[in-house]
């Protein structure tokens, strides 16, 4: 069975708005928490995403540092972009 993430919630942890960046909190339905980083100009795009420690890695089942989410980086992406969640979570953020 493949592992399918699913954005469940998305919340902005904190910004730099004079050079672009920005970093979000994101929630999965499967209980997994990611923290990703956006670099707004000259458009959206993801610098980089990483697993927090909250709960073993949905993939290898790892407690530890590992750079499984990184490879369904596409598929959230794609999500995000899908569903506007950058917009919903800047929204909130105000």
């Amino acid at each position: 069975m493949s592992y399918r993430p699913v954005i469940s919630n998305m919340k902005e942890a904190s910004s730099n708005e004079q050079s672009g960046l920005y970093e979000f909190i994101l929630d999965l339905a499967d209980g997994t928490v990611c923290r990703v980083f956006y670099s707004r100009y000259p458009e959206w795009k993801m610098t980089n995403i990483s697993r927090l420690q909250k709960t073993p890695c949905p993939v290898c089942r790892k407690d530890f540092i590992c750079k499984c989410i990184e490879s369904y980086k596409g598929e959230l992406t794609q999500q995000i972009e899908e569903n506007q969640w950058i917009d919903k979570a800047l929204a909130a953020a105000k």
